[in-house]
């Protein structure tokens, strides 16, 4: 059986990787690779393509902005009229797109990188089967993010009942403050870091969204410290090759959604580490060290 996957932000780095990993790791998956621009999104097919031509019939390219309401709208709209909606025609949505610390103010950070997936699951959940997935690509910033915090604020972050309109109230609070002049700490929200606060509050998204839809497995991971276009700039900044920053390929970054995807996660509402095992939300936890079981 046929199992679509839509993958956002696919068209290079970990998304584009995550396509590869997911064809290779199932002959029955085909991919709507998402990108910004279609025409980025044609040349990553082709690039995938040239690499393995027994995937030309089984790769996509869907036009889609995560930031835009009116592009995530049509994207949903294209795949249901190209696949129709009953039965539901996705088995899996991977949240990748998303932007890094210093390429975007505070507001368009947590619009893309928090706001952004929500307006995906929002417009093509009544596409994913009962029983689909949905793998939230998070950043071990989150919980960094959380362990600098109060430990009200910890438990906000955290919060097993916590809800979409408890992550919309921290946002609006965390853009009040920002205007105001950004006194984080006396907030107990650490040095408000808006990267690790975007995906921070990703994973308290999961949560509210695992607890709402319990036949769906969905769960949020880190890639990892990955060499993407988010992540060399500060290499090169230092004069260091990334590699000996410690910078994983791509393709490793891929590890833990496609496990996400197609493996036995063990649950759901979980945060996992790049190397695909459970991780705690309010602390870093180093690959390789024991799966987190609180």
């Amino acid at each position: 059986m046929t199992r679509r996957v839509v993958i956002t932000g696919a068209n290079k780095g970990i998304g584009r990787a995550t396509v590869a990993a997911a064809l290779e790791r199932d002959p029955e998956c085909h991919v709507l690779l998402g990108s910004r621009s279609p025409e980025r999104g044609e040349a990553a097919r082709a690039e995938l393509v040239a690499e393995h031509p027994s995937w030309a019939t089984r790769i996509e390219v869907l036009p889609l902005e995560v930031s835009d309401e009116a592009s995530v709208t049509a994207a949903a709209k294209r795949v249901a009229e190209r696949y129709g909606r009953d039965p539901a025609p996705l088995y899996g949505i991977v949240n990748n797109a998303g932007i890094g610390l210093g390429s975007a103010d505070l507001a368009t950070i947590l619009d893309v990188n928090t706001r952004g997936p929500k307006r995906v699951i929002d417009a093509f959940l009544r596409l994913l089967q009962e029983d689909g997935r949905i793998v939230n690509v998070s950043s071990a910033s989150g919980p960094m993010f959380v362990s600098g915090c109060s430990e009200a604020r910890q438990a906000e972050f955290t919060n097993p009942a916590g809800t979409w309109e408890d992550v919309e109230a921290l946002m609006q609070e965390a853009l009040e403050l920002k205007q105001s002049g950004g006194d984080f700490p006396s907030a107990g929200l650490g040095e408000g870091n808006a990267y690790g606060l975007s995906k921070a509050l990703l994973n308290l998204y999961t949560i509210a969204l695992a607890r709402e839809y319990p036949k769906r497995t969905i769960n949020a991971c880190t890639p990892g410290y990955i060499a993407t276009d988010l992540t060399r700039p500060h290499a090169k900044a230092r004069g260091m090759d990334p590699a000996a920053m410690g910078m994983k390929t791509p393709k490793e970054g891929a590890r833990a959604s496609i496990h996400l995807l197609f493996g036995d996660p063990g649950g759901s509402g979980w945060y996992f580490g790049s190397d695909a095992q459970r991780s705690p939300l309010d602390r870093y936890r180093s690959p390789g060290d024991p799966p987190y079981a609180g």
